[in-house]
């Protein structure tokens, strides 16, 4: 019997907000860009930091991963997050989750690892432009000065009470990523977009 299910596109929590999105950089002028990042890939990794697997999965990755508190590893196309003392978030591109997966499950052998696939859990809003940092600062309990929080810098936090985790990323200009449960990602972007507005040129 011919396969009659019928395909259904994926659609990313935020895609209706595109182009909300959108208008709210346009009418900034740049000086605060919105965008979703849909269908990152990120996978869950915990392990213990000063065993023989830490190394092998690093290789493997082409980094090391971090081990200072609250700080971002970049190679190539993964970023990797310290999150706590024996976890980390690895962020590819969209829809190479399980590729990272097989190759840590790999690297690690029969050391004790866990590796779970959380790419469902999340969707990433991009937030940059030259009042990026105030923009966040109006939800968000940490200090943002680029003193405390610069480039290469992550935490779980809090922004306009929703939990999130904050990236400063470490690219000239590439801002902030906001990592969001989807499920709360309707309302956050509403939050910024409202947020925003005093950023909006009238002319």
């Amino acid at each position: 019997m011919a396969d009659t299910a019928l395909s259904v596109p994926r659609r990313s929590p935020l895609a209706g907000a595109a182009d909300r999105l959108a208008a709210t950089t346009r009418a900034s002028g740049g000086t605060v860009r919105l965008a979703e990042l849909p269908f990152l890939a990120q996978v869950n990794l915990r392990l213990d930091p000063k065993g023989a697997a830490a190394g092998t999965v690093g290789l493997v990755l082409g980094l090391s991963l971090p081990l200072e508190p609250n700080t971002v590893v970049r190679a190539e196309e993964l970023t990797v997050l310290w999150l706590g003392p024996d976890e980390w978030l690895v962020v590819g591109p969209p829809d190479t989750q399980r590729d990272v997966e097989q190759r840590i499950r790999a690297a690690a052998g029969d050391e004790h690892v866990a590796v779970t696939d959380v790419s469902a859990q999340r969707t990433t809003l991009l937030v940059s432009g030259a009042h990026a940092r105030e923009l966040l600062a109006h939800g968000c309990p940490l200090d943002l000065h680029p003193r405390a929080f610069g480039p290469g810098r992550c935490a779980q936090t809090t922004l306009a009470r929703a939990q999130v985790v904050l990236v400063a990323r470490d690219e000239p200009g590439a801002g902030f990523w906001v990592l969001v449960r989807s499920s709360f990602a309707g309302y956050l972007t509403d939050w910024l977009l409202d947020a925003a507005e005093e950023y909006v040129r009238n002319d």
